[in-house]
C-alpha cells in the first residue's frame, strides 16, 4: 500500500458487491462457528492503561523529536540515519493507535461510542503526526547532492527505498505552515464526511419482501438463485439509495472540490495524478492498462454476459441478473471449516510456508468472520505495523464468492506479515502492487477447485463464477475509474447535481457491461454506495492492475517458464516497497511498461470465455 496515514492504512475496503457480492446463507448452523478477531493484540481496550501509554510515549517522542525542526540540512550521515530510524519508531507507535481505532470501529460503525473513539483518536494522532510534518518537507528540500551525501552511513543507506519514494512527491510539497493546515483541517474536512458517509450507509435498511435487511444483506440477495428475490432486493436497494441521493450527492460534491482544491495548490495536472504518483506507476503505463481493458469491453464483458443471456433462457440479462448463479448449477452453503480446508490447502499446495502463515491467521483470531448488523461491509485486511499482525475482516455468508474473498484478504495478510521485516517506512507496498498476492491467492484457490471438479454442470458453474469474478476486478473497475475521472472533470465546472452524476453512471455501466442488459430507472442510483469513490479517490484501477499483472504472472507460473518460481514470489513479496514494479516483476520476464502485458492479463479472461463457449 501506499504511506500509512496516521489512521493506518487497509488494504482493501470492498463495499460489498463491488467485486463479488455474496450468497445468503440458510442459517448460521450451516456455516458453523465463525471465527471473530482478538484486538487484545493491539490494545485491551480502547480506555485501557496500554492504549494510554501509548498515547503518552508518543506525545513525549514527538516533542523531543520536533527540537529537530530547522536542522535537518546541517545533521551529518550518522545523525540522519539516527533521525530517520526515531520517526520511524513514532511512526509505528502512531499507526499502531490509530490502526486499532480504526479495527475497533470497523466491527461496529453505527456505535455512536466507537465513532467517538475514533473520530478523538483521529484528531489526536493529526496533532501528533503535524509535529513531525516538518522532518519530511526538509528532507525534500535537500538538494541531490547534499541528500546524496548524507545517505552514505549505514544507518541512513538502508532507508534508501523510503527517501527515493518519499522524492516523487516533492514538487507537490507546499510550505511548512500550509503543509499543517491541510493536516488540520482533514479532522474538520476530508475524514468528517468520510465517518458521515460511512455511518449513513451503516444505518441503512432495506425493506425486501416485509423484510428489514441491511445494505450489505440486501446487497447479496443480488446472488439469490430466485430471480424474484434478486428483483425485490434490487428495487429495495434502489428505493433507499434514492431515499439518501441528495446526503450522498452532497458528500461527493464537497470531497472532489475538496480534492480540486488540494490538487490545484500543488499543481497536479489531472486529479488522477497525485493517486498515480502515490501508486509509484507511470502516468503512461495506467493509461495503458486502462486503453487495453476497455479495448477489451467486447470480447470479455459484452461476450460473457450475452452468453449468460442464454443460460438464463432471456434477450436480455436484467441489471440485478449480473450475479446470478447459474440455473443448472447446485447452490448450497459453504460451512467455515469447509473455506478454511478449502484455501488452506491452495495456499500448501504451492509454498508450504505460506500456508504456516494462513495458518496464523485462523488460530490466532486474526480474522472477523460473522456479517453482524453495523458492522463495516465487504473485506479488508488492514497491516496495522510491522511489530504487530495483521487483521482481516470479512462477512462471511458462506457462498463459493465468499471463499475466494477469504482466499484474496488471505494473499494480503501474507504479504503483509513477509514484508513486516521491512519495518514501517518500507514494508508498504503501492496499491497496484498490493493486490498482486491477493489476486494470485484467489487463483490458486480457483484452480485448485477446478481440479478436482469432475462434473461439467458445476465445472461450467465455477468457470462461469471465475470469469465473473474476472470481469468484475477488471472490467467493472475501470468502469468506476472511467466515472470518477467524469465525474471530477466536471466538478471543476460547478456542483454536481444527482441527475448529472446518474446520468455518468449509466453512461459508463451501459458501455462496460455492453448490450445485453436492461436497466431500470432505479438502477441510476447505485454510484453512491461505492465506497471507494469516497474513501480513496482512483483506488479502483489498483484492481484491474492487480488481476491483469496476476494473470501474467500466474501464466509464468502455470508454463513453468521460469526456474525456482516459488522463491522468487516469495522473494517479491518479502521486498515490501523496496522495489518499484519494474524491479519486482524482472525476475519472471515481465514488464508493465510494455502494452502487450495489459493485452496478456486480458487474454486470460478471454481464453477462459472461449472454454465456456464451447460448453455452451
Amino acid at each position: 500500500m501506499t504511506q500509512k496515514t496516521q489512521v493506518g492504512n487497509v488494504t482493501d475496503r470492498i463495499n460489498a458487491a463491488v467485486l463479488a457480492p455474496k450468497d445468503e446463507p440458510s442459517g448460521t448452523a450451516v456455516l458453523g462457528p465463525l471465527p471473530e478477531w482478538n484486538l487484545a493484540d493491539l490494545y485491551s481496550a480502547p480506555d485501557s492503561a496500554d492504549f494510554k501509554a501509548d498515547i503518552a510515549a508518543a506525545e513525549k517522542r514527538t516533542d523531543t523529536f520536533e527540537k529537530n525542526r530547522g536542522k535537518v540540512a546541517v545533521m551529518d550521515s550518522a545523525a540522519f540515519g539516527a533521525a530517520i530510524a526515531e520517526y520511524e519508531a513514532i511512526s509505528e507507535i502512531l499507526g499502531k493507535v490509530g490502526s486499532y481505532a480504526q479495527l475497533y470501529q470497523s466491527g461496529d460503525v453505527s456505535d455512536p461510542a466507537r465513532g467517538r473513539f475514533y473520530q478523538d483518536t483521529v484528531e489526536r494522532l493529526t496533532v501528533l503526526s503535524g509535529k513531525t510534518l516538518f522532518f519530511t518537507l526538509e528532507i525534500n528540500r535537500l538538494a541531490d547532492d547534499v541528500l546524496a551525501a548524507k545517505m552514505t552511513h549505514p544507518s541512513a543507506a538502508r532507508y534508501e527505498p523510503w527517501i527515493r519514494d518519499l522524492r516523487v512527491m516533492r514538487a507537490h510539497e507546499l510550505s511548512d505552515d500550509l503543509e499543517r493546515l491541510f493536516l488540520d483541517k482533514s479532522t474538520t474536512g476530508r475524514t468528517a464526511w468520510v465517518r458521515l458517509y460511512d455511518e449513513t450507509l451503516a444505518n441503512l435498511r432495506c425493506t425486501v419482501s416485509g423484510e428489514e435487511l441491511t445494505l450489505t444483506a440486501a446487497l447479496n440477495r443480488l446472488s439469490d438463485p430466485v430471480p424474484e428475490r434478486r428483483k425485490a432486493a434490487a428495487k429495495a436497494i434502489g428505493a433507499v439509495l434514492g431515499d439518501k441521493l441528495q446526503l450522498f450527492t452532497l458528500v461527493t460534491n464537497v470531497l472532489a472540490k475538496d480534492k480540486g482544491v488540494e490538487d490545484e495548490w500543488r499543481k497536479f495536472a489531472a486529479p488522477v495524478s497525485s493517486r498515480n504518483l502515490a501508486n509509484l506507476v507511470e502516468d503512461e503505463v495506467v493509461d495503458a492498462l486502462i486503453s487495453a481493458v476497455k479495448s477489451a469491453y467486447p470480447d470479455t464483458a459484452h461476450r460473457y454476459y450475452a452468453l449468460k443471456a442464454k443460460w438464463l433462457g432471456k434477450d436480455k440479462l436484467e441489471y440485478w441478473d449480473r450475479n446470478a448463479p447459474l440455473p443448472t448449477a447446485t447452490h448450497r452453503d459453504i460451512s467455515w471449516a469447509e473455506a478454511q480446508k478449502t484455501v488452506r490447502g491452495a495456499y500448501a499446495g504451492f509454498s508450504p510456508k505460506l500456508a504456516g502463515i494462513v495458518d496464523d491467521f485462523f488460530a490466532k483470531n486474526w480474522i472477523d468472520a460473522p456479517a453482524r448488523p453495523g458492522k463495516a461491509s465487504g473485506a479488508f485486511s488492514h497491516p496495522t505495523v510491522p511489530s504487530a499482525h495483521p487483521y482481516i475482516l470479512m462477512n462471511y455468508l458462506g457462498s463459493p464468492r465468499d471463499v475466494q474473498t477469504l482466499a484474496h484478504e488471505l494473499g494480503h495478510g501474507v504479504h503483509q506479515v513477509l514484508a513486516a521485516p521491512q519495518g514501517a517506512l518500507i514494508s508498504g507496498t503501492p496499491l497496484t502492487l498490493a493486490e498482486t498476492a491477493s489476486v494470485f491467492g484467489e487463483m490458486l484457490t480457483f484452480q485448485a477447485l477446478l481440479a478436482v471438479e469432475k462434473d461439467p454442470v458445476q465445472r461450467r458453474a465455477l468457470l462461469a463464477g471465475k470469469v465473473e469474478d474476472m470481469l468484475n476486478t477488471v472490467v467493472r473497475q475501470i468502469a468506476f475509474h472511467d466515472f470518477e475521472r467524469q465525474v471530477h472533470d466536471a466538478r471543476r465546472d460547478g456542483e454536481l447535481s444527482h441527475e448529472q452524476l446518474s446520468e455518468i453512471w449509466m453512461a459508463v455501466q451501459k458501455q462496460s457491461l455492453g448490450p445485453a442488459f436492461h436497466f431500470d430507472d432505479e438502477y441510476k442510483n447505485f454510484w453512491s454506495y461505492i465506497s471507494h469513490f469516497v474513501h480513496v479517490p482512483f483506488y479502483v484501477y489498483a484492481y484491474a492492475f492487480g488481476d491483469c499483472l496476476v494473470n501474467a504472472l500466474y501464466n509464468v507460473y502455470a508454463t513453468k517458464a521460469v526456474p525456482d518460481f516459488q522463491a522468487k514470489y516469495l522473494d517479491m513479496l518479502s521486498a515490501g516497497g523496496k522495489f518499484r514494479h519494474k524491479e519486482l516483476l524482472a525476475p519472471f520476464g515481465l514488464d508493465a511498461t510494455d502494452p502487450g502485458f495489459w493485452r496478456r492479463g486480458m487474454k486470460t479472461i478471454e481464453g477462459f470465455i472461449d472454454e465456456l463457449e464451447k460448453t455452451a
